[in-house]
């Protein structure tokens, strides 16, 4: 099975440019300088699945020519890696009914919560998202896809990253514990958090990145969720030739 990657959007939560910005990175015309918040597109067997939906959902389904959509990833709840959830409605008249949507407890706990509404069942007008919640507590088939849950640490939250057949998605995490290295072991392309050069209290910084593509040794890493503190070109300029940042658009395929 071919499993094709589009990287919807590698920006970290604010996107870049960052609103009222003069920086360079957010002044510059390089368009791979230009990131929409944090989310990949898989595409496989005429199977169309997708990891979270951030504010800027709408516009990255549109780029991405998406026609359907089988299912929902979440990594966790915050609110760059949710908020787009009510523009799927159109694509729930395009499937003819509930889009089902996967995560840990906190995540669909934390979609309750912000859209409550679409749970309560009682909008008079209609014109809802319609969704259905799967938990994810181990691995499990989706559309003859296994996927693995990565468990990982954001700051005091376990939030999830997945793994894909040879390839790994981790975004937003300070933290990948033993167990979970265990499960990344063998891969061959692996996405990092790679925030800015600058420590976070959540999130990896480039050095730390550089450390976990050395502890797990895949033959690529591409690192996202990235600030404007890192400017594409000069960034990759001085990373490693198996480590890259990635960015919008960007398309991988592999063989599953």
């Amino acid at each position: 099975m071919r499993l094709e990657l589009t990287v919807l959007g590698s920006g970290t939560s604010t996107g870049v440019p960052v609103i009222g910005c003069r920086c360079k990175v957010c002044l510059s015309t390089d368009p791979q300088d230009k990131r929409m918040r944090p989310s990949i597109l898989l595409r496989y067997d005429s199977r169309t699945v997708i990891v979270d939906t951030g504010p800027d959902f709408c516009t990255q389904s549109i780029r991405a020519g998406m026609e359907r959509l089988d299912a929902i990833l979440y990594t966790h709840a915050h609110a760059d890696h949710i908020l787009g959830l009510d523009d799927v409605r159109p694509l729930n008249q395009i499937m003819g009914g509930p889009i089902p949507i996967y995560g840990n407890r906190p995540a669909l706990a934390g979609l309750h919560s912000i859209f409550q509404y679409i749970y309560d069942g009682n909008w008079p007008w209609g014109g809802v998202t319609q969704i259905t919640d799967h938990l994810i507590e181990k691995r499990f088939e989706l559309f003859g896809l296994e996927v693995i849950p990565i468990p990982v640490i954001h700051g005091r939250m376990e939030v999830l990253g997945f793994r894909f057949g040879p390839v790994a998605y981790l975004t937003d995490y300070n933290e990948i514990p033993a167990s979970s290295a265990r499960l990344l072991k063998g891969v061959d392309t692996i996405f990092l958090d790679a925030l800015r050069h600058l420590s976070h209290p959540t999130h990896m910084t480039v050095a730390q990145a550089l450390e976990q593509v050395k502890r797990l040794n895949p033959r690529q890493a591409w690192l996202t969720h990235i600030a404007h503190d890192l400017g594409h070109r000069e960034t990759n300029a001085a990373l490693p030739s198996h480590v890259r940042l990635c960015h919008d658009g960007m398309q991988l395929e592999f063989d599953i």
